[in-house]
């Protein structure tokens, strides 16, 4: 248990935000650093193949250790960390024998983690957490991944009794700002089917995602002096917020769980003169998905009407698509990944994703790739921790399906 809290903390310190706003990849310089140590862990625990591309893509190869042909499976985590909240300055703290309490994060600041709130805490008594100290964001997602994948290799090679075949990794960048596959080579990766290593709750195993666009909207104002302003004045922010209300109050994140999709406003810039405001749009069914994005150019074009101008510009950009279409056809991958669980006495959580995973474009992209559970709960703030025990599980899921892929092929 110690060598993977020691694995996971060592990288966690890595400061690795991702930055919508940037064009390079990787988005921000400092992700080099994690993928740099990444490239050297990986020679030194004795992969093959070991690369780092111009674009800070990892890859690495554990060859087969079987006589006959294993088709060639990979496993495949992201290591940069959600600009939703900040990833600097990370200081985890590890509970021991979890009491079933609340754990304060931050004494000075009452910043509380309970299970009043977050029921999932008492599904881990006993057990030994991982937590923030309320300040940053832990960074489980993804870097629990990146540590059951690297020391899921480590035992294999480790352990050559059991059989394989040829298994591949890789490790990504600016996932969390939708660009994870975007220069991923799955050409020089080269398997067959992987799995990423990006869910939350022990047992998750998922297929289905999201269809995702992202919308932005300009809204043009006119400023004059308060005083002279009557007739004149035209305020970007009072015109967004008649977009904001036109949309449906029940369809956002925090009132959908399940199939449900959403409109999400998470950013507004404004002043009288200009405002912007940024949506994400999401639904599983793509009928629904296209309505969503045809009700946001009507209520543009009616409010724009309304005011006889061009008081309302909208961008809307499709992100990625729902990976189930791809998965189907071979759902063989699927079932493996589900009797590693079950062998290995996981109940596996068969779910859609809300949300979206390198997976779900590289699916599109010729590497089907369901979604496998890492651990962690409560992403992307303050409140996020992973059971130790959950990062465990996940090491045996992938050990037990190179396994069974194997055996299935002998």
């Amino acid at each position: 248990m110690q060598h993977i809290i020691d694995r996971f903390i060592s990288y966690v310190t890595i400061d690795t935000e991702s930055d919508p706003n940037s064009n390079t990849t990787p988005s921000t310089q400092k992700q080099w650093d994690l993928a740099h140590k990444l490239t050297k862990e990986l020679i030194s625990i004795g992969m093959k193949d070991v690369s780092i591309d111009n674009n800070a893509y990892v890859m690495a190869t554990l060859p087969s250790n079987v006589d006959y042909e294993v088709p060639t499976i990979g496993f495949i985590s992201h290591f940069d960390t959600s600009p939703d909240f900040t990833g600097k300055h990370v200081k985890p703290r590890v509970v021991k024998n979890y009491d079933g309490k609340d754990i304060a994060l931050n004494v000075e600041e009452n910043i509380i983690l309970s299970p009043s709130y977050f029921e999932d805490l008492l599904l881990y008594v006993g057990q030994t957490l991982i937590v923030t100290d309320g300040t940053t964001l832990l960074g489980a997602d993804d870097k629990a991944g990146i540590t059951e994948i690297v020391t899921a290799m480590e035992y294999l090679i480790n352990n050559p009794e059991i059989k394989h075949g040829t298994i591949k990794v890789a490790f990504t960048p600016d996932e969390e700002i939708g660009r994870g596959a975007h220069k991923f080579d799955v050409k020089k990766f080269g398997a067959d089917w992987a799995y990423t290593m990006d869910g939350s709750q022990i047992g998750e195993l998922e297929y289905e995602n999201f269809n995702a666009a992202g919308a932005k909207i300009r809204v043009i104002g006119k400023i004059v002096h308060p005083g002279y302003a009557k007739g004149k004045m035209v305020n970007s922010m009072y015109y967004a917020s008649e977009f904001i209300n036109a949309l449906p109050k029940e369809e956002t994140p925090e009132r959908t769980e399940g199939y449900e999709g959403f409109f999400h406003l998470y950013h507004i810039e404004g002043k009288v003169e200009e405002t912007t405001l940024q949506y994400i749009i999401r639904d599983h069914d793509k009928v629904k998905f296209e309505a969503r994005k045809a009700l946001m150019e009507k209520i543009v074009a009616n409010l724009n009407s309304k005011y006889q101008a061009e008081v309302f510009e909208l961008e809307i950009k499709d992100q990625y698509y729902n990976m189930r279409e791809k998965v189907e056809p071979v759902m063989h991958i699927v079932d493996i990944a589900e009797e590693a669980m079950t062998t290995l006495g996981i109940t596996p959580l068969i779910k859609p994703i809300r949300g979206g995973t390198d997976g779900s474009q590289l699916s599109y992209m010729g590497l089907p790739c369901p979604n496998i559970f890492a651990g962690g709960h409560n992403f992307h703030g303050r409140y996020e921790y992973v059971p130790v025990e959950s990062m465990q599980k996940a090491v045996e899921v992938i050990c037990k399906i190179a396994e069974l892929t194997a055996n299935k092929y002998k």
